[in-house]
């Protein structure tokens, strides 16, 4: 997967950063990926699989199709380059605080043994720190803050990663039997690999040692599931929400860690923006 650069951030009057004169591919698609999820959570009239809302929360059809409206807009604004700092810090204050923090951190203090809990939420901090990254390298800030920023939301990601790469072992009874029976040598060596993949990349990530490369390798395997895993299983059973929703949430993935695989490539730990 080839992955765009886009231009260091210049400084203007007052230490102000201007805005990137040319958008990251991977914004684009971390957009996409939100606008589906919303769309999807449109079409079967509720909250996204990943955003947890108990059944009897007074109003929760109202603020479903709220929310996927919300979503729908956000990743649409993103694609627009005047409307895309604005649009990201919204996603990732709604996916981060109300998200991960209030529907999936009820969950977790509910079920605080369920290493699902912590996966299920990763895959939405995950989406709070592309939205991020996606408004640190677009507002008009000071380039310090816009670095702090940046770095912060790598780390998260990297957090996530490993989170994902524990899942696979937790889950292998659910996580092998979604590789292609026709991959050699098994398909619990894939999912093994799979997941020892995704720590050694966080770790990577969060470590900053080849962090770039584990971004792009990343990158490259969220996009490789849905061929592989996402779209075989959604052709299968076209009137599944949960997998339209997976596909959508995958697509998301891709998009955020493209995001930070770019931003690893303009902003280097210990390197002064200029």
């Amino acid at each position: 997967m080839k992955m765009t650069r886009s231009p260091d951030r210049a400084r203007q009057g007052g230490g102000k950063a201007t805005n990137t004169t040319t958008k990251a591919l991977g914004w684009r698609v971390f957009g996409l990926g939100v606008m589906a999820l919303g769309l999807v959570s449109l079409v079967w009239g509720g909250f996204d699989p990943g955003q947890p809302v108990p059944k009897g929360f007074p109003g929760r059809a109202v603020l479903a199709h709220a929310a996927a409206l919300f979503m729908l807009l956000a990743g649409a604004a993103i694609e627009w380059r005047r409307a895309a700092a604005w649009a990201a810090a919204a996603l990732a204050a709604y996916y981060g605080l109300i998200v991960v923090l209030l529907m999936n951190g009820a969950v977790a203090l509910a079920h605080p043994r369920e290493y699902g809990a912590y996966s299920g939420a990763a895959e939405q901090l995950a989406i709070a720190a592309g939205g991020l990254i996606v408004y640190a390298g677009n507002a008009r800030i000071e380039a310090a803050l816009a670095a702090r920023l940046t770095r912060l939301a790598q780390q998260a990601f990297g957090v996530c990663a490993l989170l994902f790469g524990g899942a696979h072992f937790f889950y292998l009874n659910l996580t092998a039997p979604l590789v292609p029976s026709w991959a050699p040598p098994s398909q619990a060596f894939w999912a093994y690999a799979t997941g020892v993949t995704h720590i050694v990349a966080g770790a990577a990530i969060l470590t900053s040692v080849q962090a770039r490369l584990a971004a792009v390798l990343l990158t490259v395997m969220f996009a490789a599931f849905t061929p592989l895993v996402h779209l075989p299983l959604l052709l299968a059973d076209p009137s599944s929400h949960g997998l339209w929703a997976e596909n959508a949430l995958n697509l998301a993935l891709v998009g955020a860690a493209w995001v930070v695989a770019d931003s690893l490539a303009r902003h280097r730990p210990g390197v002064e923006l200029s």
